[in-house]
């Protein structure tokens, strides 16, 4: 059974930094490429950085670029997204999901078929 399991939210002040975390199992992590997605009731849900497989290759949101970095740990199958200089309009909850894909699989989250549940990030101005 693929999980996915997101983890490292909370609540931060305007300029500081989360480390979050994508615990995967029951898949061959190096065949998957994953993407970190955000969600607001206004905005819906959109693509914030994504890696492909085997790592290497990023991909980031123009509003994210510079400020968050996305990276992966094939050893303990998880995926980072670092976040700093944290803006109040950050503040949403964060998904991470996976699609088997050899490369970069871009920020559309139709094109991934594997979800995890959300942590909430909370930026306070």
């Amino acid at each position: 059974e693929v999980q996915l399991q997101a983890s490292g939210g909370g609540l931060v002040q305007a300029g500081g930094s989360l480390r979050l975390s994508c615990a995967t199992s029951g898949f061959a992590f190096d065949d998957y490429a994953i993407g970190w997605f955000r969600q607001t009731p206004q905005s819906g849900r959109e693509g914030v950085a994504c890696i492909g497989n085997v790592g290497g290759n990023t991909f980031y949101a123009d509003s994210v670029r510079y400020r968050f970095a996305i990276s992966s740990d094939s050893a303990k199958k998880t995926v980072y997204l670092q976040m700093n200089d944290l803006r109040p309009e950050d503040t949403a909850v964060y998904f991470c999901a996976a699609t088997r894909f050899s490369g970069l699989r871009g920020l559309n989250r139709y094109d991934y078929e594997y979800w995890g549940q959300g942590t909430l990030v909370t930026v306070s101005s």
